[in-house]
C-alpha cells in the first residue's frame, strides 16, 4: 500500500478526496474506495491498496497486445493488479478484474516490487513492459515507478488501455509510456454507459485518442465487435472515420467476440462481419487488422 499521487482534497468535505487517475472521477469519502476498489480513502489520504501486488505476469509475443507496428516480434513482460474501473459484461479476464464478486477476504496478487518487475523482464529477454490484462490507470503509481526503472535499462513501456483515463494522467505517464493499445469499444455514450459502466460516456476516450497522439505516444486501437451491439456499417463508418481525422496511420485492430462472463447469449462474430468492418475500415485507414480468429 503506498499513497496515491493523483487525487485532491475536497476543501468543503473533511477527509474526503477526488481521485483523478480515471475518468470517473470517482469522489471517495473516509474509510470508502473507488468504483476501482482499488484506491482507498484513509483519514484524507488516497492509497493504492495494490501497489505492489501483482495477480498477473507472463511474457507475451507483443503482436498479442496487439501492437503490431512497435517492435513487432519481440516479446513484452506483461503484468497487472485486480480490478479495473469498468464492468465490461464480456471481459475475459473477468476472473482478475472484477474480482470482489468472489468470496476472497483479501485482494489478491503476489508482492513484488518496481525492482524485481524489471530484473524479471530482462531476465526473460523482453524488450518492454506491458500494463494491461485490467486497466492501468488504477494502478498507475505503480506502473510508472516500474516504468521510470524500466526506462533506464532501456525497456520500453506499454499501456493496453481502455483509454478511461484523466489529462492529468496522462501527463503523468508521459516521457515514461512509449506506446499505447487504446480500446474504442463502440462509438455510443449509451454502449459506454449501459455495458461498460462509465460514467461519463464516450468523451474521455475520444480525447485521450487524440491526446495521446498529439504526445507522440504511438498507439493503435482495439474494437471487440458484438453481435447486435456494435456491428453495424453506420458503426464501423464512424470508428474508421474519427480514427483517420486523427491519424490514418494508426492501425485499427478489429477483434472477434467469443460469449464471455455475463455475456453468454451473444454470439461469436461472423468472420464476414469482420470482413465487412474491414473494408470499411480500409476505406479510411492505412492499417486493419483482423484479430482473435
Amino acid at each position: 500500500m503506498k499513497e496515491c499521487v493523483l487525487y485532491e482534497k475536497l476543501k468543503n468535505k473533511k477527509n474526503t478526496v477526488r481521485c483523478s487517475a480515471c475518468s470517473q472521477r470517482c469522489v471517495i469519502s473516509d474509510n470508502k474506495v473507488g468504483i476501482c476498489g482499488v484506491r482507498k480513502n484513509i483519514k484524507g489520504k488516497l492509497y493504492l491498496l495494490v501497489y505492489g501486488k501483482v495477480i498477473a505476469a507472463h511474457v507475451d509475443p507483443i503482436e498479442k497486445k496487439p501492437l503490431y507496428h512497435f517492435l513487432p516480434g519481440s516479446q513484452s513482460y506483461s503484468i497487472a493488479t485486480a480490478r479495473c474501473n469498468f464492468r465490461c459484461l464480456w471481459c475475459q479476464n473477468y476472473d482478475i478484474s472484477q474480482y470482489k464478486e468472489f468470496p476472497r477476504r483479501e485482494i489478491p496478487g503476489k508482492e513484488t516490487t518496481p525492482e524485481k518487475i524489471v530484473e524479471d523482464a530482462i531476465k526473460t529477454k523482453c524488450k518492454s513492459i506491458s500494463y494491461t490484462y485490467t486497466e492501468p490507470a488504477i494502478f498507475v503509481e505503480f506502473a510508472i515507478d516500474t516504468a521510470k526503472l524500466a526506462k533506464k535499462k532501456n525497456l520500453k513501456n506499454i499501456f493496453v488501455t481502455n483509454g478511461y483515463i484523466t489529462p492529468e494522467c496522462l501527463d503523468y505517464i508521459t516521457g515514461y509510456v512509449d506506446a499505447m493499445n487504446i480500446d474504442l469499444k463502440s462509438f455510443s455514450d449509451d454502449f459506454y454507459r449501459k455495458y461498460c459502466g462509465a460514467t461519463h460516456g464516450i468523451k474521455p476516450v475520444l480525447d485521450n485518442i487524440k491526446l495521446a497522439h498529439e504526445k507522440k505516444i504511438h498507439i493503435e486501437i482495439t474494437t471487440l465487435v458484438i453481435p447486435g451491439l456494435n456491428d453495424s456499417d453506420e458503426e464501423f463508418e464512424k470508428i474508421a472515420k474519427f480514427i483517420a481525422s486523427v491519424d490514418k496511420n494508426i492501425p485499427w485492430h478489429i477483434s472477434r467476440f467469443f460469449p464471455m462472463y455475463k455475456m453468454l447469449d451473444k454470439p461469436i462474430t461472423p468472420f464476414e462481419t469482420l470482413k465487412k468492418a474491414e473494408k470499411i475500415g480500409k476505406k479510411y485507414l492505412n492499417h486493419v487488422y483482423i484479430g482473435n480468429v
